[in-house]
């Protein structure tokens, strides 16, 4: 019980931290009266929060939270990837609308998750915080996707340009590593990873939503 209350406050702060995204967004889009360029104000507490969810790869791992390890892992280091390594490296697209995009789609669908799995774990789970982590991101996952492959591609001229995180031949090591053609892979690894997590979801909304129907029946 205990360990479940400690699990349930880890599970709070976190989405206490995308709260606090959201708040960030909403007091910046108010004070601009523009939608542009709104990354420059929650970046810290985004590169906070979305590196800190590396925990979350240790919780599937250790069962406190009944999720993917290989899913888990692709999700959380493919947007910490996108946040240092893209947006954070390559400052000409901190500005692009993509990035707000998959920025709006991961905010809401964080405070729905960690929601879900708070009350989960104190046993007091409410059927709309279920239905939502079940059905909104039928749209959210596509849209921060979306999101994620623009900024990606809008970095690319920039990163071949500068030769961003290249090695070039000859060197002592005779190793040689080219960024752009790296990141135009970690794009192209999205054809096969995506669709597994979406439809994982989907198969889970069926499963668990209809369950509770079922259960709702029975009452």
């Amino acid at each position: 019980m205990a360990a479940a209350a400690a699990t349930a406050a880890v599970k709070g702060n976190g989405g206490g931290g995308w709260l606090v995204i959201a708040v960030g967004l909403v007091r910046a889009y108010l004070a601009k009266g523009s939608y542009h360029s709104l990354y420059y104000s929650i970046e810290k507490p985004l590169k906070f929060f979305q590196t800190g969810a590396l925990l979350e790869i240790l919780h599937c791992a250790i069962g406190i939270v009944p999720s993917s390890v290989v899913l888990t892992s692709f999700q959380v280091m493919s947007r910490v990837f996108l946040i240092w390594a893209v947006t954070h490296s390559v400052k000409e697209v901190q500005s692009e609308d993509s990035v707000l995009l998959f920025v709006i789609a991961w905010t809401i669908t964080e405070i729905i998750r960690y929601s879900f799995y708070t009350f989960s774990l104190l046993n007091h789970l409410p059927y709309l915080i279920k239905w939502a982590r079940y059905t909104l991101f039928i749209v959210l996952y596509p849209m921060g996707v979306s999101g994620e492959l623009l900024t990606i591609y809008a970095a690319l001229p920039f990163v071949r340009q500068a030769g961003l995180y290249s090695i070039s031949l000859p060197n002592k090591y005779n190793f040689s590593f080219d960024y752009y053609a790296f990141l135009i892979l970690i794009m192209i690894s999205y054809i096969p990873i995506f669709p597994q997590l979406y439809f994982h979801m989907i198969h889970q909304r069926r499963k668990i939503l209809s369950h509770t129907e079922e259960h709702k029946k029975f009452e």
